[in-house]
């Protein structure tokens, strides 16, 4: 019986923002992991993180350290025989909802300890998560779901018929996925503090490697966004698809006169294209673009939604034409499989949002276990891909012609290398003295 006894959280920090590097339309910073080890008195320990840009990780730190006690002392027995009940722990702490309630600071928290356990767990089962959770049974899997608030959307008898129906054909699925790979699309050709030639080079070079699917970042100067839409088309060519990505810092007119503007290079989907929390903005653009001329345009969100409750209202506005779920910002894998299983209801592919440090070593487990369980349809879906950071984990993602490979290690790709602890430890590693 494993136990857990402590909880060790670490300030990892990467210097990024000198190179340029997740430059978008609103950020500009050093990526940095809220990074959670639980120690047992077992062979293993259970990784888990959240993503964050840099001070930020002062405060989702401290958040763990508050909600620690809620994971110190339990055996893994106790907290995977009730897992709603676990997240609801955490979700519910009678003296931190107030600073949510299941949003911000105290949501990346919970999610970094949930992922932690699951990796535990994952870990004690000897099989890579993605795995993990397709083999388990359907009833398992709905008791991990929290239906709170989202049982109007989506009922326990609902999300067992979506996942009793994806055992048909999951063997196929896999050994397709493990014979060609999972779609991705990459970022590293467009971020917005880099230079033309930079971006017309990054381009070239990712068309050369097999990417068909690249996206870049949008919502500074327009006349700046178009010239340099312009140069990626004259790279890639007409074929390929080229997602732009505003991070919010459009209003609602804006994103739609932008967009008019940028149809001619034919964006296969618009991310974030205003505030986050805006649905019924989301839901203006969409049916805007869905207009535009000559595009496949799309509208895409939610690497910021808070919560399963703000995917429900998208959803049931029809605000979104992709969903892309984040495996940090909200409270971890148990609510992640609420969202997937809530686009599945509602027809909408789920394309995971990844990047900064570590998503892309998690979103693929979701992303593959949603194919496997879920979806059960590829067309529509791909994993962002971004190039940098991934040598500071055990487990690291694998691409191959623009797609993912499989992950074959036990747990949940989170484990990070001691020496990159080390090294990058805030404020005391050597990389900031």
């Amino acid at each position: 019986m494993t136990r857990i006894l402590s909880v060790d959280v670490h300030d990892v920090r990467f210097p990024t923002a000198a190179a340029g590097d997740g430059s978008d339309a609103i950020n500009r910073g050093d990526y940095s992991a809220t990074y959670v080890e639980l120690r047992t008195d077992g062979p293993h320990v259970g990784a888990g993180f959240t993503f964050t840009n840099g001070r930020g990780n002062e405060l989702t730190c401290a958040a763990v350290r508050a909600l620690s006690h809620h994971v110190a002392g339990r055996t893994l027995s106790e907290l995977t025989a009730d897992p709603a009940g676990f997240v609801r722990s955490l979700t519910a702490d009678v003296q931190l909802r107030w600073l949510g309630p299941e949003k911000g600071v105290i949501q990346m928290a919970t999610g970094a300890l949930v992922n932690a356990v699951w990796d535990l767990r994952a870990k004690s089962a000897g099989a890579p998560l993605w795995q993990l959770l397709a083999e388990m049974s359907t009833d398992e899997l709905v008791a991990c779901v929290d239906f709170h608030h989202i049982s109007d959307a989506l009922t326990p008898a609902e999300a067992a018929a979506i996942l009793d129906k994806g055992l048909t054909g999951m063997a196929d699925r896999l050994a397709e996925v493990a014979r060609g790979g999972f779609p991705s699309y990459t970022t590293s050709v467009g971020w917005l503090g880099y230079p033309d030639d930079k971006v017309r080079a990054l381009a070239r070079q990712a068309y050369a490697e097999g990417w068909r699917a690249m996206k870049m970042k949008v919502g500074g100067d327009l006349a700046d966004d178009v010239r340099r839409a312009r140069i990626i088309r004259e790279e890639i060519g007409p074929d390929p698809l080229l997602m732009m990505d505003a991070n919010q810092v459009w209003d609602v007119d804006e994103a739609i006169a932008a967009m008019t503007r940028l149809a001619e290079f034919d964006p296969y989907w618009i991310e974030e294209p205003t505030h986050s929390d805006d649905v019924l903005g989301h839901a203006r653009i969409r049916r805007a673009v869905d207009g535009l001329p000559g595009t496949r345009c799309r509208v895409a969100t939610g690497e910021v939604a808070a919560n399963r409750v703000i995917f429900k209202q998208l959803l049931q506005a029809e605000a979104i034409g992709v969903m892309q779920v984040d495996a940090c910002r909200v409270a971890g894998v148990n609510e992640v499989l609420a969202e997937l299983l809530m686009a599945a209801k509602f027809g909408v592919p789920v394309c995971p949002h990844a990047g900064g440090v570590g998503l892309c070593e998690l979103v693929q487990h979701l992303a593959i276990f949603d194919y496997l369980r879920v979806g059960t349809a590829l067309e529509g879906r791909m994993v962002e891909y971004v190039d940098h950071l991934h040598e500071h984990f055990e487990d690291p993602v694998r691409t191959r012609d623009g797609r993912y490979l499989l992950p074959d290690q036990p747990g949940y790709s989170s484990t990070m290398r001691p020496a990159s602890i080390v090294e990058f430890s805030f404020p005391g590693g050597p990389a900031w003295q």
